[in-house]
Parts: structure tokens; C-alpha cells; sequence
């Protein structure tokens, strides 16, 4: 009699289940919480590093106020004078225009003619007048005014005192109040007087809204200032390269305060809602940076006119200790001005990422269609139909995300859809879960007393059939068994007794099933397991002997809890053998277990027995060894008659395992084994006490147990003969 599954039909509770699950979930995704988002973008950071851009080559360069410029001219800000040096310097390179990623607020206070207003400095100088002309402010604002310079603003304390700074840049708005969604900055630093006229240009240089210090994803092209409407620094900069006057701010059709892209020239910059634009990185690239160091050198300036020449030059640090790294999206940590040369270069390579609520909307469309479709399939065709389905559309949804970054940069989430068809399954599978529950407890009340719960649990999994027979097949079979048990036995009560081997059990056989073993029975004192049925395992003899040596682990603790309440230690002999065997349901047709009978199993159990002759607690044959191959540390131990095996069997211990093996301890100890062995061959006459000796000496810290089994070989010659 086989027990089978019932065919698959709609359960109206499925499809109300996983239709609200779908509507739930819509209304969390238009909702777009906190975690939704977070999800969603690190999505799209796995987008950009499994496809980040190559490094171009393009006339943009920054010029680094690294560590080696700031070792070798002083910790920043440096003199003003030395900034108009390098900004003279890369203006008579030909620089197309150089932006500044670096505050000049205030004035500079390493000025000579501001260290004159100083009465202690004043004092010590025999003529302070002769500094008055010396600000170099003005010097930095002159040399400014030569060249297309582009300085920049940061975001600063509303509290402040300073001046609203105008934008440089002509503005055209196209649309209804396009700049109403732009981002706000409520108060800006400050430029040094001088140097704010003397500038062709005034960018903004921060690349996130306020202080965030997160990832870098999208950067405003344009803020909302007090000043005006202020452009980021790169797309000044590359204004100025163009020599052109005037942005163009795009609205979206319909929809006031939206922005749809920039115009600058001949390019046109697609931008979201609010003026941001997705930054499609690359991984950092030293071929970016010039070291201000370099540019400030005689000896290597000459060399950097052909990377100079016409490039768009930024100016920052890398420096860590002056505070300006950010994190990209692909998970690096970059100096902040790089990340305006990266919005740059996505101009220059017409490369663009975007977002718009088009693909939001398909987003909602894939996520509706795979949770209807994880419904129906999970109501009307089972588990197995609906993952295979469920996989194939995922999969499609997945590709489709992969491809549309790839040929498009279109960022399409396809985490939303993913997990929303994810939960609808699990939610249905619970649902099933909990019925079939109560069809295997039905089972359960009506076949537990006539089956073993081994043989239960197989027709609730509907893999088996109520009957009698057996396979034939190769097993490993193990037996345990406590060493002295009798005795042991007196000394404690029933109850003490029972307790005892209950909690012993408990651990070698969970030791067992760790291995993939099967717990046969429990027979008094001992227990029969085998491996590689009901269910193939492979390299089943390893398993049998890692599980022996993982029991003897097992018994050592369960004997350090019972000495510390007083009991005496217990010992254990395991043997086990491979071997062909019939293995399945043997009983009466009234009450079966599912066990295992043969040869095999009857060497094993007098292997087990075996194990006092030998003084060892592992033994095996050489057959099972030779199945573990170098998977354990064995001995040859000799051969024994076993009852009911017409020959002899050849016999090893377990010493140990893989690594014990591999060890150069336990490679010396079996060249010493060997030749005892040798010795013993010889014949009974031969004097085997040095080789006993050096033997006992060598496995003295290899396993404690290996005293005994050499000191009995003595009275075992004729186990080796």
C-alpha cells in the first residue's frame, strides 16, 4: 500500500492570500519607505559594479593637493600667493579652464600686509609700511582675472554674516517654475572680496544635499542659494571650457517645479525631478590626478603641458585629514573633487543614467504580474511548477534590469518585483505547509502503531510503499557498545540508569545523524547505525569514521560532566565494516522496522566485540579503510576470526582524522608500526619489546589510547602471524 500525493487543485484561500499580499505590497511600494529605498539603491550600486564605466580619455585632469604637496609646502590652506603661482602656472599651460574645489572665504591670513596689522609683528619690523602693498588676495584675484577660473561654495551656517555671492552664469528657465524643485543650500560660504569679481566663474561644490556623508549616488547640477541659482562646480567649468554664457533649464511638460534636463552648448544632460543627475562611475584612476606638487616644481611643470593644454583643470585635495572624501557607489573611497571630474567625463561620453516614472510604473507592472502569476500557479499547480516558474520569470525580470543598465543606463529595481513574487510564495507555502501538517498528523494517528517512526516519516514524505522487502546495496554498518556496562550498572539506580544512558544517547547520536548516518536502534547498552540508505551518501565509510571519532570526542565530554557530579567514566568499543547488505522494511506484516540484515552487519557488531582483544575503542576492517583513503589516521591491527565469517579478518583502528593522518607525528609513528609489524611476522620467537617501546614512546602524544593497544600486542603475536 503506497500513500500518494493528492493531485493539485485551486484553494480559493491561496488565491485571497496572495491577491492581498499583491495589493499590500503595491501600496508599500507607492508608500516607498525608508528600507524600500535603501534596497532599491544598493540594487542599483550591484548594477554599477558589476558594469562600472572605463576610464576615458579626456581632457580632464585634477590637480591634487595630495600629501606630497602638503609635506613638501606646508599643511593647508597654503599662502595665497603660492595658489596664484600654480593657477599662473596652469594658465600659461593652456588650461581650458580651471575650477577650484577649495574654499577661499576668507582673507588670507598668511598675507603680509594683513601679518602687518599684527602690533607684535608690526613692532619687530623697521618699516611696517612697506607691507601695505603686499595682500595676496589681490595677487591670487589678479591672476584670477587671466584666466577662466572657476571658484567655488559650500554650504554654510545660516548663522553667518557673509555676503550672498551671485552666480557668474547666465540662466534661461523653460517650463512651468522649473527651479522650484531644485535643491535648497539656505546660506553659502563666502569669497574673499577680491576674488570673488576677479572669478569667471562660481560653481557649487557640494555633490549631496546638506551634510550627508553617505554614498554618492546622484549630484545636484544646480542649487537654490540666496545668491541666485548656483550651477555645481564641473558644469561651470566645463561652461567656461565652452566659452558659452548661458544654461538652459528644461521643464517637464505639465508638471511645475520638475525638471526634465540642462542644456549647456551642444549637450543636453537628462536630470531628475529635481536637477540631480546619476553618476555612472568608474573606479578611481590614478591617470586622473596631478599632483600640485608636480605643477609647482621647475623641474616637472614643462613635462605636464601636453596633459594641461586644453583640459578642464579641477583643483582639490585627497588628502584625508582635510575632510573632503566621499563614497561612490561602487564602494570606494575618492577624493570629492573627483567625483565633479566623473560627472564631467559622463557629459563629454554623452553616457547617462536614468529614472524616470516611466520605469518606476513598469516596475509596479512587473512586480503586479509576477505576484498574480506566484498566486496562481502556488494555488493550482503545487511548489514545484510555481519555483520553476517563479525562477524563469525572476530571471527574466533580473535580465531585463541587467540589460536595460547595460544598453540604456535605465535603472530599473527589480528587487521590488522580485521579493514581492518571493513573498507571495512563501506566504502561500506556509499556507500549504500548515495543511499538509494536519494530513501527516492524520497519517501519523492512523499508521503509528503498526510502523516504526523511521518508516512513518518516509510515507509522510509519499516516497515509500506499506510493504514488505529490501534493496541490495553497499552500507557501512557501525556498532557501539559501553565497555563494563554490567558493573557500571550496579553502582546505579533504574532511574540513574535510564537517565544515564538516555543522555548518552542523546549525544552519540546526534554525533551519528551529523554524519548522515542512520539510527537503526538502541539495543540495551548499544546502538546499531548505518550509512548510504534509505538515501545514497557518498564516501559513506569516511562518514562512519568521522562519526566513531566525533562520538569518542562526544564521550569525553559527557564523561567531564559526569565526573564533576560524581559518577564514574564511562568507555565505549565501536566497530563498523562495509559490506553488501538488504536493506529496507523486514518485520511481520504487522509491525516492520526499516533496518538492514547481511554479512555486514554481523561483522560489524563482531568487530565491536573485538574491541576488548585489541584494547582499542575503533576498530574497523581493512575494506573500510580502504574506501576512507587518507580521510583518517589508521593502524593495522591484525586479523581475528570472527564468528559466523569463515575467514579471518584483517582489522585496523581509527586513530584519528584527516589531519592526524597528513601529520609528520603520525607518518613517524606508522614507519615504527611497520616494522613492528614486521617483527611480528617473523614469528613468535622475535623480541618485539624495543620496537613496543618506541612505538609507545612516539604515540604517547598522538591519542591516549594508543598505550593500551601497544602494551596488549604482546598477547596478540598470533593476531599478526
Amino acid at each position: 500500500m503506497a500513500v500518494k500525493p493528492a493531485g493539485a487543485r485551486i484553494r480559493w484561500p491561496f488565491l485571497v492570500l496572495g491577491f492581498s499580499l499583491v495589493v499590500i505590497g503595491l501600496a508599500i511600494r507607492i508608500e516607498d519607505p525608508g528600507p524600500v529605498q535603501s534596497l532599491r539603491l544598493a540594487y542599483f550600486d550591484t548594477l554599477q559594479r558589476a558594469m562600472p564605466r572605463e576610464f576615458p580619455e579626456l581632457p580632464i585632469r585634477v590637480v591634487d593637493i595630495d600629501d606630497r604637496a602638503l609635506e613638501r609646502f606646508g599643511q593647508w590652506p597654503w599662502p595665497r600667493s603660492l595658489v596664484a603661482e600654480m593657477t599662473d602656472r596652469l594658465i600659461g599651460m593652456g588650461a581650458a579652464s580651471i575650477a577650484f574645489d577649495v574654499m577661499f572665504a576668507e582673507p588670507d591670513r598668511y598675507s603680509p600686509a594683513r601679518l602687518a596689522e599684527d602690533p607684535l609683528i608690526a613692532g619687530a619690523l623697521r618699516s611696517p609700511d612697506a607691507l601695505e602693498g603686499h595682500d595676496n588676495d589681490l595677487r591670487l584675484a589678479q591672476t584670477i582675472a587671466t584666466g577662466p577660473v572657476v571658484l567655488g561654495l559650500a554650504s554654510g551656517h545660516e548663522s553667518a554674516t557673509a555676503e550672498p555671492v551671485a552666480p557668474k552664469s547666465g540662466l534661461v528657465l523653460v517650463g512651468e517654475a522649473p527651479d522650484a524643485g531644485l535643491y535648497e543650500l539656505r546660506a553659502t560660504t563666502g569669497l574673499a572680496p577680491p576674488l570673488g569679481e576677479a572669478a569667471a566663474g562660481i560653481g557649487g561644490v557640494n555633490v549631496v544635499p546638506g551634510t550627508s556623508t553617505g554614498i554618492v549616488r546622484e549630484v545636484p547640477l544646480f542649487w537654490r542659494t540666496p545668491g541666485g541659482i548656483l550651477p555645481g562646480l564641473g558644469l561651470e567649468a566645463l561652461r567656461l571650457a565652452l566659452g558659452e554664457s548661458t544654461y538652459f533649464i528644461d521643464g517637464v511638460p505639465g508638471i511645475p517645479g520638475a525638471i526634465d534636463s540642462v542644456s549647456l552648448g551642444p549637450f543636453t544632460i537628462p536630470t531628475g525631478p529635481n536637477g540631480q543627475l546619476w553618476v555612472r562611475y568608474r573606479h578611481d584612476d590614478p591617470r586622473l590626478y596631478i599632483s600640485a606638487a608636480d605643477v609647482l616644481d621647475n623641474q616637472t611643470a614643462a613635462a605636464l603641458r601636453p596633459e594641461i593644454e586644453g583640459a578642464i583643470i579641477l583643483v582639490g585635495t585627497s588628502s584625508a585629514g582635510l575632510l573632503d572624501i566621499r563614497t561612490t557607489a561602487l564602494g570606494e573611497s575618492v577624493p570629492g573633487v573627483s567625483i565633479h571630474a566623473q560627472i564631467l567625463e559622463q557629459i563629454l561620453s554623452n553616457v547617462t543614467l536614468q529614472r524616470s516614472d516611466f520605469t518606476a510604473g513598469m516596475e509596479l507592472i512587473a512586480y503586479i504580474a509576477l505576484g498574480l502569476v506566484m498566486t496562481l500557479l502556488m494555488a493550482s499547480s503545487g511548489a514545484v511548477v510555481t519555483v520553476v516558474s517563479g525562477l524563469a520569470t525572476g530571471g527574466f525580470i533580473l535580465g531585463l534590469s541587467y540589460l536595460a543598465f547595460a544598453r540604456q543606463g535605465i535603472l530599473f529595481d527589480a528587487t521590488f518585483p522580485l521579493l514581492g513574487g518571493a513573498l507571495n510564495f512563501f506566504l502561500l507555502l506556509a499556507y500549504q505547509f500548515i495543511a499538509v501538517d494536519r494530513d501527516k498528523r492524520m497519517i501519523r494517528r492512523s499508521f503509528a502503531q503498526y510502523v516504526a517512526p523511521e518508516v512513518l516519516s518516509d510515507i509522510e514524505a509519499g516516497g515509500h510503499q506499506l510493504e514488505l522487502g529490501g534493496v541490495t546495496k553497499e552500507v557501512t554498518v557501525l556498532f557501539s557498545d559501553i565497555r563494563g556496562f554490567t558493573p557500571l550498572s550496579e553502582t546505579l539506580s533504574a532511574t540513574e540508569l535510564v537517565e544515564m544512558l538516555n543522555a548518552l544517547f542523546t549525544d552519540l547520536g546526534r554525533e551519528i545523524l551529523s554524519e548522515r548516518g542512520t539510527l537503526d536502534k538502541f539495543i540495551g547498552d548499544a546502538i546499531m547505525a548505518f550509512w548510504n540508505a534509505p538515501l545514497d551518501v557518498e564516501d559513506h565509510a569516511l562518514h562512519a569514521a568521522r562519526a566513531a571519532l566525533r562520538m569518542r570526542a562526544a564521550l569525553a565530554g559527557f564523561n567531564r560532566q559526569a565526573a564533576a557530579r560524581g559518577r564514574p567514566p564511562i568507555a565505549l568499543a565501536i566497530g563498523f565494516a562495509t559490506g553488501v547488505v538488504c536493506v529496507g522494511n523486514i518485520g511481520s506484516r504487522d509491525r516492520f522496522n526499516y533496518t538492514a540484515i547481511g554479512e555486514a552487519v554481523n561483522a560489524a557488531a563482531r568487530i565491536e566485540t573485538s574491541c576488548r582483544r585489541i584494547a582499542y575503542d575503533i576498530v574497523t576492517t581493512e575494506h573500510a579503510v580502504a574506501m576512507i583513503a587518507g580521510g583518517a589516521a589508521t593502524l593495522e591491527a591484525g586479523a581475528l576470526s570472527l564468528k559466523g565469517i569463515s575467514e579471518r579478518e584483517k582489522l585496523r583502528i581509527v586513530v584519528g582524522d584527516a589531519t592526524m593522518a597528513g601529520s609528520e607525528a603520525f607518518a613517524d609513528l606508522v614507519k615504527s608500526h611497520e616494522r613492528l609489524v614486521t617483527e611480528l611476522r617473523a614469528g613468535t620467537d622475535t623480541d618485539i619489546s624495543a620496537r613496543i617501546s618506541e612505538c609507545l614512546e612516539k604515540a604517547e602524544h598522538i591519542e591516549p589510547g594508543l598505550q593500551d593497544f601497544y602494551s596488549a600486542i604482546p598477547g596478540r603475536r598470533s593476531d599478526f602471524c
